[in-house]
């Protein structure tokens, strides 16, 4: 352990290691910084981004500007109130961090305090703090695969530390005193681990556009799988039509809502590697012949979901 003051215990550990907490990659995904030196980059990318938003802005281009992050709505896992409380501290870390800054041009209130606890919190300066809230953001893009559930923090069990060595943006997140990532049984996941959650979609949408009153765009939203190559040449994907389906049908919900939904697109069009799981886990439309260590003749298959899509 390290302790940062006398209530919070922070587990930070290389990805290989059988170890439950992963606060140390909630931003970035590799060991070789730390926690202050991951949060010190991303607030260079936030006042990056305002600077960006504010050249835009001078040269009247006549469009819109505004950031894409991956956005997850939080769920308590039950009702208790310190659960709700691990809800509130994972949200503002996982989402309010970076759309407060792109929004209003300032840090989240519980997003610093979790910061502070961890000793992350980022050297800003008065010019720092003056380009954020001068350059903000005229509509906000997200992308959106599944939502997070969270408790309380609670010590690993052993058992727990040695079988939960998976882990990327998405799952196995917890800071301790704070939150820590629990299974949602009401969902189901795919072959990855991802939760499942098209509802989720319109309770995110909801929430951005509750706080922030922009008009959204959904940037990505796809199902990463294990596609097979047929003999014939086909990729026979139902459970990537009947996931963008499921998620489509959310948009009309989300528009009748009052939502001011402006896009949507799917994620992919041909096959890519996957930041965290390589060549196997396949999100497009098109098939790409090729694996992991074998580039093969990277011939294109276009899947059951391309000819559906086409039609929608």
């Amino acid at each position: 352990f390290e302790e940062f003051g006398s209530k919070v215990k922070y587990w930070q550990t290389i990805n290989e290691q059988n170890v439950l907490v992963f606060a140390g990659d909630i931003i970035g995904t590799g060991p070789k910084l730390s926690m202050q030196e991951k949060f010190q980059e991303n607030h260079h990318m936030l006042v990056a981004q305002a600077l960006v938003m504010g050249v835009y802005h001078e040269g009247n281009y006549g469009g819109m500007i505004g950031p894409a992050p991956n956005i997850a709505a939080v769920y308590a896992q039950t009702d208790k109130p310190e659960d709700q409380m691990a809800r509130i501290h994972f949200d503002a870390i996982r989402n309010w961090l970076v759309l407060d800054a792109a929004v209003f041009g300032v840090y989240n209130h519980n997003a610093w305090r979790v910061l502070e606890a961890l000793g992350a919190t980022p050297d800003v300066t008065e010019e720092d703090l003056r380009i954020m809230r001068e350059n903000t953001c005229d509509y906000i893009a997200f992308n959106y695969y599944n939502t997070a559930t969270v408790t309380e923090w609670k010590e690993p069990k052993q058992h727990e530390s040695e079988t939960n060595s998976i882990r990327d943006q998405q799952r196995g997140l917890g800071i301790p005193s704070f939150f820590q990532a629990a299974e949602n049984k009401s969902l189901q996941e795919t072959e990855f681990g991802w939760a499942i959650d098209p509802v989720g979609l319109r309770v995110t949408a909801n929430g951005i556009y509750s706080r922030y009153r922009l008009p959204l765009i959904i940037t990505e939203n796809g199902l990463g799988a294990r596609d097979v190559l047929e003999a014939d040449g086909g990729i026979r994907d139902p459970y990537r039509i009947e996931f963008l389906r499921q998620h489509i049908e959310q948009l009309a919900l989300i528009l009748e809502d009052g939502v001011e939904l402006i896009g949507y697109c799917p994620w992919s069009a041909l096959d890519l590697i996957s930041t965290h799981e390589g060549v196997e886990k396949r999100y497009g439309f098109v098939y790409v012949n090729r694996t992991e260590d074998d580039l093969k003749d990277l011939k294109r298959y276009k899947k059951d979901s391309f000819y559906w899509y086409q039609q929608v």
